[in-house]
């Protein structure tokens, strides 16, 4: 089975199904698609089907064009589980958010699973790409896979290769990225070897699934600690009348011993927020207490209310309350030059603002319309920024540093502004750092 499945990659006659059609996900697909391989993505948005079955795309940076090259190579959308029956690898993608509780919500991975259950066959790949804590492929995969009656390693190859996307960063394309891959056996690491090999430039390969698995988190863990040190720096260095960015840019400098974090007004992004409390509850059950990274968690999570305190520091400075003032959001996407909303400190930021009584607009050339509601007060149009737009704002609260802002103009139109990026690096009497 290993030697027919791995000939059928090898010859691009294998079909990819790939679980998920979101940010992680659709570039996986059109990845494969570019390859040569037949693939099938399978979603339970109807909204997306749809838009991808007309050559739309709902992920800006990759146009409507790279949509239709691949229908044209014969890319398929649907809802339809049973797709899963023609696939020779199964790669999911699907959210691992937290629970209200903040903890690890399998609920996607495991729907997932269940609604592939019916339809796997010997001679398949299942790969699971979605970020969770060691041992979850072990636990929620291959058992399944083993009701079937299928024997993982002989008829159904089962494997955990982390997803590694960097939206926004044209650097790294899917293909540029190294994929790191784990298998259940030998045999699985070898034929997921076969299939990731065809569409990425280097996979890299260790010893386990729960390796794999503990490598992603690793990653993520590692800039969810630095970015709080960051953000405490910033704290620090605000109170001593210091401007943090110019600390670090001059620390950066050094050419060796030292990485530039950068603070910011809170994490974003589906990853670097959660995944370290995917690390952090499974610990427990070794008992181990994470302190470091809990307490990194919780210095990211107080940014908002930090922000909060700056913007109004600086209206009380003009007699001003929140209360009833105008404050345009400048930036809602979770960082800049993405129209990616996951997390997003912005949104918070505007939750709080209007909760707080204040008048609160947002402009962001990523988003014009926010799917789903912030605050009963927030609207959900983007505003175009303007001379007049800014002029009549009591403070413009800088939250995400996109490029496409004319950042020379907004300080010129604006009576006030909070900087929460560091993107205006000379002092001026009408920007406050925060």
């Amino acid at each position: 089975m290993k030697q027919t499945l791995s000939k059928r990659i090898q010859t691009r006659e294998a079909t990819v199904a790939v679980v998920g059609l979101g940010y992680v996900g659709l570039p996986l697909a059109l990845r494969f698609s570019e390859c040569g391989f037949r693939v099938v993505g399978i979603d339970v948005d109807a909204e997306r089907i749809a838009q991808l079955a007309r050559g739309e795309t709902y992920i800006a940076r990759y146009g409507n064009a790279r949509i239709a090259q691949a229908l044209k190579r014969g890319f398929d959308a649907t809802g339809d589980f049973s797709a899963c029956r023609k696939a020779d690898a199964i790669l999911i993608c699907v959210p691992t958010p937290l629970s209200a509780q903040r903890e690890p919500d399998l609920s996607h991975v495991r729907a997932a699973a269940d609604a592939m259950l019916p339809f796997l066959r010997a001679g398949q790949l299942i790969s699971l790409e979605s970020t969770t804590y060691p041992g979850t492929t072990e636990e929620e995969i291959v058992p399944r896979v083993q009701r079937r009656g299928l024997e993982v390693g002989r008829d159904v190859f089962v494997c955990f290769s982390p997803e590694r996307e960097d939206p926004g960063n044209a650097q790294f394309p899917t293909q540029a990225i190294p994929k790191v891959l784990g298998g259940a056996t030998a045999a699985c690491l070898e034929v997921g070897l076969a299939l990731y090999g065809a569409a990425i430039d280097r996979v890299v390969t260790v010893s386990s699934m729960r390796t794999a698995e503990m490598v992603k988190l690793l990653e993520n863990v590692h800039r969810a600690v630095n970015i709080g040190l960051a953000n405490e720096m910033k704290i620090i260095c605000d109170r001593m009348g210091i401007d943090v960015h110019e600390v670090i840019r001059a620390a950066a400098t050094k050419p060796f011993g030292f990485v530039p974090y950068w603070p910011g007004p809170g994490l974003g992004g589906h990853c670097i927020p959660i995944d370290p409390f995917y690390l952090a509850w499974k610990a427990r059950a070794y008992g181990v207490h994470t302190r470091f990274i809990e307490l990194a968690g919780e210095i990211n999570s107080n940014m908002p209310q930090w922000v909060l305190g700056k913007v109004a520091d600086a209206l009380n400075s003009r007699g001003k309350s929140v209360r009833g003032s105008r404050i345009l959001v400048l930036g809602v996407a979770y960082k800049k030059n993405v129209d990616d909303l996951r997390e997003s400190p912005a949104l918070e930021l505007m939750r709080l603002l209007a909760g707080k009584g204040a008048k609160v607009a947002f402009c962001d050339p990523h988003v014009p319309e926010l799917r789903r509601g912030v605050h009963e007060a927030v609207p959900r149009r983007s505003e175009t920024l303007g001379g007049e737009l800014l002029a009549r704002q009591d403070l413009v609260l800088l939250a995400t540093d996109h490029d496409a802002f004319d950042y020379d103009f907004i300080l010129s139109n604006s009576a006030l502004i909070v900087d929460t990026r560091g993107r205006y690096l000379q002092p001026a009497s009408n920007v406050v750092k925060a």
